[in-house]
């Protein structure tokens, strides 16, 4: 797997919202704003489902994604990809639903994406732009 630098680590805890995008088997895409999304190491994304239709259906059909990291306070942009693993019992998914839980009852953390990063792409405009970082 491939392990976040300190500065993308940084950049990734300013951001609030993400957009989280996957595509169905066939290739059709689909993006969503998601809130609880939590980096728990160097290498592995926490993505809570509370309200996930076509992004669910998505990942058990095929099960990799991408967040897209960007915001005025970052001070950066970058995209990473990863093999997505669906939980909906264990000692993780227990975890993620505690933490949704603790945001209020709204949340029904229906179940947990353990997202592992394979790759991350540079967003900025330049000559760099859509270059493998990592």
């Amino acid at each position: 797997m491939v392990k976040l630098t300190e500065d993308m680590k940084e950049a990734f805890s300013k951001v609030r919202i993400f957009p989280f995008a996957t595509a169905s088997k066939a290739g059709m895409p689909n993006v969503i704003p998601i809130g609880m999304c939590q980096l728990v190491d160097d290498e592995t994304i926490w993505v809570t489902d509370n309200y996930f239709l076509k992004t669910r259906e998505n990942l058990d059909e095929n099960p990799v994604a991408s967040i897209f990291v960007w915001g005025p306070e970052v001070g950066a942009c970058f995209q990473i990809k990863g093999d997505v693993e669906v939980k909906t019992s264990g000692e993780d998914y227990d975890k993620a639903y505690a933490g949704a839980k603790a945001k209020g009852d709204k949340f029904p953390a229906k179940a947990l994406m353990v997202m592992k990063i394979t790759e991350v792409f540079e967003c900025i405009s330049g000559d760099n732009a859509g270059k493998k970082l990592i």
